[in-house]
């Protein structure tokens, strides 16, 4: 009697290589791919990966971002997973297939064509991006931090208003640029920090007639009573202080009522001239979720899932990060659901391996409970501000200073070790401090 045929590996596909997807590809890929039990397939609309919470840093200049991405398929290799690129085009669930669009050179030359991959496990984490709420004028005049493309446009026109500022005050012109950032969330309000820092420091390279401190003025806009209202009144306004130092003007309370070419108006009446306006005023998910064969969405186009981290009307299909409505009962209301916070993500792909693990043996699915372990802010290269929680401390701290800032900087060092290993990430830290002398303090072009 013939022996069985070996049953083929279970066909999990992740959507999406962000702060949680890419973290869970690796380590599906070392965990399951690597002994053949699973085949784990990282889909995404780019060839690199470049963390979020970075983005702000790009656009001021301080970071360079080709000098921070991370090829799929360089992973992919180390890892044991596959790579394929393209946007996410539909899903047929009765047929278990993921349809992936066809990927195109800028002048419109197929590189790849429209294809299908198919999958026993789907999981969909394509993170968030801004919400302009239908204010009139967003689209065309803001700029949008929710790509390393948007940062890297953004950091390209900060340069050249500040060139021609410069040129001007030698002329004997106003040199006066106006900033204009639209919502005091943790984006806006890092943003205003990075950019009157490294502002200064674009001085020491050339812009000799500029004074960066009284001509480049800072506006952050805001809707409600403080900025950053989803954290503490504690550190609403420690950040308010700090900000107030670095001469950002701070307006509260002020609805945004439209965008136009020359400034911004708000519902008061108020009119702020700008040269340059960024929209950090709030996320959705990616509208297209909500066409995505059927499955539940709320109106921030988020899937709705169970504790289980699976979508309401399919066990196959689980989503996680910010574009799912995760249940939250820790927070005391019926309605609450985990914030969109990359924490979250990163402690929900943490637990994914443990449900996918549960999933092939036949065992029951454990349910995710997020642990709000506090939350922090940049304010630059020298500070931060935030708190710390939870089951670490024993309750809640209120940090700030030198001391924030390298909690803030091993946040980034921690998600690098999630995809390159410890030892990886410490010969690159090292590399970096030893180069950091041949290099310019910010990016000049």
């Amino acid at each position: 009697m013939a022996d069985n045929p070996p049953s083929a590996p279970h066909r999990i596909v992740i959507v999406g290589g962000g702060a949680g997807g890419l973290p869970l590809a690796c380590m599906l890929g070392d965990k399951l791919a690597r002994r053949g039990v699973a085949e784990i397939t990282l889909v995404d609309r780019y060839e690199t990966h470049l963390w979020k919470p970075l983005l702000h840093e790009v656009a001021a200049g301080r970071m360079d971002a080709g000098a921070h991405d991370v090829n799929y398929l360089t992973l992919a290799h180390w890892h044991c997973f596959r790579f394929r690129q393209g946007a996410v085009a539909g899903l047929d669930r009765a047929r278990r297939e993921l349809k992936i669009a066809a990927v195109q050179f800028e002048n419109g030359d197929e590189i790849l064509p429209a294809r299908s991959v198919p999958y026993d496990t789907l999981i969909i984490c394509v993170g968030s991006a801004s919400n302009d709420f239908g204010v009139p004028g967003v689209a065309q005049w803001a700029i949008a931090l929710d790509t390393a493309a948007d940062a890297d446009r953004f950091h390209r026109l900060l340069l050249g208003v500040c060139v021609r500022a410069d040129a001007r005050a030698a002329s004997g012109e106003s040199p006066v640029v106006n900033i204009v950032i639209i919502g005091a969330g943790a984006t806006g309000v890092e943003l205003a920090a990075e950019v009157r820092q490294t502002t200064r420091a674009h001085a020491g390279y050339g812009l000799d007639h500029l004074n960066t401190a009284e001509d480049i003025r800072l506006t952050l806009i805001e809707a409600a009573p403080r900025i950053l209202p989803q954290l503490s009144e504690k550190i609403s306004e420690a950040a308010t202080d700090l900000l107030a130092r670095l001469r950002v003007d701070v307006r509260t309370s002020e609805p945004v009522a439209e965008v136009v070419r020359d400034g911004v108006r708000t519902a008061s009446g108020a009119f702020y001239p700008a040269d340059l306006v960024v929209w950090s005023a709030g996320i959705q998910a990616p509208p297209w979720l909500a066409d995505l064969d059927g499955l539940e969405t709320n109106r921030n186009h988020q899937l709705v899932v169970r504790a289980t981290l699976q979508t309401t009307r399919d066990p196959d299909v689980f989503a996680f990060g910010d574009c799912a409505a995760c249940p939250w009962p820790e927070a005391g209301r019926a309605d609450a659901t985990v914030p969109p916070r990359a924490q979250a993500a990163h402690q929900q792909a943490s637990f994914l391996l443990k449900a996918m693990r549960a999933r092939l043996s036949g065992r029951p699915l454990p349910e995710f409970h997020f642990h709000d372990y506090g939350s922090l802010v940049s304010l630059g290269e020298l500070s931060a501000v935030g708190n710390l929680m939870g089951k670490l401390i024993g309750g809640s701290m209120v940090i700030q200073g030198l001391v924030a800032r390298v909690m803030y900087a091993s946040l980034y060092k921690l998600h690098q070790i999630s995809i390159y290993g410890y030892l990886r990430v410490a010969l690159d830290t090292v590399g970096r401090f030893l180069s950091r002398r041949l290099q310019p303090r910010v990016k000049l072009h």
